[in-house]
């Protein structure tokens, strides 16, 4: 019971999947019985899903983790919330996450992209909250989530050095209705160098979402050294698909132009879930 209930961040002598079964007992038993604050438990949250990330890395499939959380969860379903058991645990969450809970700004390193995640207050106008910044062939673009506070709005800033106006974007990422994990086409590279143009599936295992507003970028989400851009936000079900994706693929956002003209920006996947559940604490 010890070893099931233990949930510090770091924990040398515990695997990946250690790890993520042990937070997800600790995230379960305080949905059950409430035991931490809003800022502990979306600590609590946030390193489960990079747990989770860490795992799939170290190869873990989808269904393994599905297991893992299944037996997670009766864990913690078998014990009484006001048992000693539950109460020393929580105790060593509490103790071990009440830093980090304080802690305004994380940085996700993936293997090609990293995500920026800021979750300060803001009265004023919306501000990027958790960003992946690219370039491309003839533009840059910022991806990630936006708003006053909290993980709000998912969306899409780009600036195009031709001076190019999109009608329209879209979001392309695997289908996982159609497909049992990511295609990482490693063709003799190893996975960690893979670009993220071999991080996506066929064109037949792939689905999208099309972004649902599209305006001129206000300068509160454009990057300092730039003027102007365009701005797509994209559904709130895109946030949530995107969440469940495996850390080491990738997704595409595609502008489409007048003449059937497209161009495409790539974004890791990484630990965004991670990121959107640190971001959490803004809102609870």
């Amino acid at each position: 019971m010890a070893l099931a209930f233990s949930a510090a961040p770091v924990m040398a002598s515990a695997s990946s999947v250690d790890l993520f079964y042990e937070r997800t007992v600790m995230t379960a038993a305080d949905a059950r019985c409430g035991l931490f604050s809003g800022p502990v438990g979306s600590a609590l949250a946030a390193a489960q899903a990079q747990a989770r990330g860490a795992a799939l890395r170290a190869g873990a499939d989808r269904a393994t983790l599905n297991a893992v959380a299944q037996r997670a969860a009766q864990k913690a379903g078998a014990v009484a919330c006001d048992s000693t058991d539950i109460d020393a645990a929580a105790s060593r969450v509490r103790t071990a996450f009440e830093g980090y809970a304080k802690l305004i700004k994380m940085d996700y390193p993936g293997d090609v992209s990293a995500w920026r995640a800021d979750r300060s207050s803001s009265s004023t106008g919306a501000r990027w909250r958790l960003t992946q910044d690219t370039r491309f062939d003839g533009g840059r673009m910022v991806f990630g989530l936006a708003g006053r506070a909290g993980a709000n709005r998912l969306m899409a800033v780009a600036n195009f050095s031709d001076g190019a106006q999109p009608y329209a974007a879209r979001l392309v990422l695997r289908d996982v209705n159609l497909t049992l994990g990511p295609y990482l086409d490693a063709r003799g590279d190893s996975l960690d160098r893979l670009p993220l143009t071999r991080r996506l599936p066929p064109t037949g295992a792939q689905t999208a979402y099309s972004a649902e507003a599209r305006s001129r970028a206000g300068l509160d989400l454009l990057p300092k050294d730039l003027k102007t851009g365009w701005a797509f936000r994209f559904p709130a079900e895109a946030a949530r698909t995107l969440s469940g994706l495996d850390p080491r693929e990738a997704v595409m956002v595609e502008f489409l132009f007048a003449g059937d003209a497209t161009r495409r920006a790539y974004v890791e996947v990484g630990d965004f879930a991670a990121g959107r559940a640190f971001l959490q604490t803004a809102s609870r």
